[in-house]
């Protein structure tokens, strides 16, 4: 088994690289062609990113109506890899009010490029090319950003009074614009709130921007806030602004409302009486502390991996070269590979290296019934085996002495795992998270119970994988994996955070086990960070850990 470890060893380099970073992109857009003489367009741009050749959309930007030269608020987040080449498309939109989404909007145009042209630019300005690759007037320009070593995020809440009318039949329709003032004296949009209709004094609703997002970590950055009416034509009435820092605003912290008069600087010097346009007040202002995946893996956090593999008769007599459990003498066969290639990534953040090991749709010995969650290595009492190795010894020692049967239920070897992970649940602890790889060759029985089962450990410290093994059509299985939608339970609860991963086997086949290991685990950091700061859990050990960590300036 040799070849396997030396495969192995490969994804392990490939995926702990420490050349990860996480880029912030804003994007902005410039000599968008009207739909006709009488409206603007309404643009949305769409980021796309390249993976074994194929276009995936990664996220989108607002919507902004009747605008030839947007400036979104969006902020796209992805992941920089250095070793890596990383291809990205920025589609344009015109989503005009009442359509169907993408599906009835023009296209406006595309820019591809690299991650890297990006980051070594840090703004990149390219032409949008249209259908045929021509180009038009129109660019898009991309900026980077990397983000510093701090992930808190701080959460705002504003308020107005008397603000000036700009409308002659109603009310002004007021909005918020934040603006972090950069060290070139560039200005950046970190948040745009929604726009309240008919209303002098608005409440805007409270939103959450990272820390690095609102000042760059810097408490005495000067930020630019402001008003502006809002009308459909997108010739937005400016109503006043005021400027500020974040050490400002945390005052309000202290019991103390703060709040600033709305100046516009014309009325300023033509209005001999003139006070203000104004009153924006701060109601709230919280940071929120947020921990990462290593804060929590290096605070003594383990990851309890646990392995289900598919003993049912599709997959063939393990005695015929035929069989996905075929058992060849040089060569691994596929439940090998991905047991292998994702359980050595997983065996580094769990100290005694033990992992159970159960199977399911077989009949076991003494009396030969079925079982879904049986031992392995057949020790109903100590299911787990020693590191890596000892789940491929126990997996090929059980497979003389089982009949594969059926029928490919996996409900129960799901709440098996979800038994142990809420009795860590109940200890309110960061001390173990569970992930439970399951390998099958063909779409399960019991969708309807795996769904349940799903949603129940949805609120749970664990993660499920799954990889088909083999040829057969598993796009029913997509359901289970909550990318496309939300998956709910037969009674409709739908689940509290997408904790399941599935990817086929076959993708991979022509590829290196790195890329079937990164493709699977490439969630699980944050899904482990999403649970534990969702309830408010800190890392064990962060007092020990926080005095020898060094934060970026």
């Amino acid at each position: 088994m040799s070849n396997i470890y030396e495969s192995a060893e490969a994804t392990l380099g490939f995926i702990s690289s420490p050349c990860l970073a996480k880029v912030e992109l804003r994007v902005a857009c410039r000599g968008i062609s009207d739909r006709d003489a009488l409206s603007k367009p309404d643009p949305c741009v769409v980021l796309k990113m390249q993976s074994h050749g194929q276009w995936f959309e990664v996220d989108r930007t607002e919507v902004i109506r009747s605008s030839s030269s947007p400036v979104f608020s969006k902020i796209f987040l992805v992941d920089y890899y250095f070793e890596e080449v990383q291809r990205l498309r920025f589609e344009l939109h015109d989503i005009s009010s009442g359509t169907n989404g993408l599906r009835d909007a023009d296209f406006l145009g595309a820019m591809e490029c690299t991650l890297g042209q990006i980051v070594s630019q840090r703004k990149l300005t390219k032409a949008l090319l249209k259908q045929g690759n021509t180009s038009g007037k129109s660019s898009i320009t991309v900026t980077a950003e990397e983000l510093s070593g701090n992930d808190d995020y701080v959460e705002l809440s504003f308020s107005a009074r008397k603000l000036d009318d700009k409308d002659f039949f109603s009310k002004s329709d007021p909005f918020l614009e934040i603006f972090r003032i950069n060290d070139d004296g560039t200005e950046s949009l970190v948040h745009r709130t929604e726009t309240i209709m008919n209303n002098l004094s608005p409440v805007w609703k409270s939103f959450k921007v990272s820390f690095n997002t609102l000042c760059s970590g810097d408490h005495d950055r000067e930020l630019k806030c402001t008003v502006w009416d809002w009308d459909s034509n997108g010739k937005h009435d400016f109503i006043g602004e005021f400027q500020t820092t974040f050490k400002e605003m945390r005052t309000e912290q202290e019991g103390k409302q703060l709040q600033w008069e709305c100046i516009n600087p014309k009325y300023q010097m033509k209005k001999k009486n003139y006070r203000n346009s104004g009153v924006v007040i701060i109601n709230h202002c919280k940071i929120i502390k947020m921990y990462s995946f290593l804060d929590y893996i290096m605070g003594g956090c383990q990851i309890q991996f646990t392995v289900a593999i598919d003993f049912t008769a599709s997959n063939g007599d393990p005695r015929n070269s035929c069989s996905l459990h075929y058992i060849h003498p040089y060569q691994p066969n596929e439940y090998l590979k991905a047991l292998v290639a994702v359980g050595e990534i997983c065996q580094d953040y769990d100290s005694d290296k033990m992992f159970p090991a159960f199977g399911f749709g077989a009949l076991i010995p003494p009396d030969f019934k079925v079982s879904h969650d049986f031992a392995v290595n057949s020790d109903e009492d100590n299911p787990e085996c020693a590191g890596i190795q000892g789940v491929v010894e126990a997996y090929q020692n059980c497979l003389p002495k089982i009949q594969l049967y059926g029928p490919t239920n996996i409900a129960p070897i799901i709440q098996k795992v979800a038994s142990s992970a809420s009795e860590e649940m109940h200890t309110k602890e960061a001390m173990e998270y569970f992930i439970l790889l399951i390998l099958t060759d063909g779409v399960i029985t019991d969708m309807a119970d795996t769904r349940e089962a799903i949603v129940h450990a949805s609120h749970l410290p664990m993660s499920v994988i799954i990889v088909g093994v083999g040829n057969a059509d598993f796009t029913d299985m997509q359901i289970l994996d909550g990318d496309d939608g939300i998956l709910r339970s037969p009674k409709g609860e739908p689940v509290l955070r997408d904790i399941v991963q599935f990817v086929p086997f076959k993708d991979f086949k022509h590829a290196s086990p790195a890329a079937l290991a990164k493709s699977v685990l490439a969630e699980v950091p944050n899904q482990v960070v999403d649970y534990y700061n969702a309830k408010g859990i800190k890392p064990k050990c962060m007092s020990d850990y926080e005095s020898t960590r060094t934060f970026s300036p």
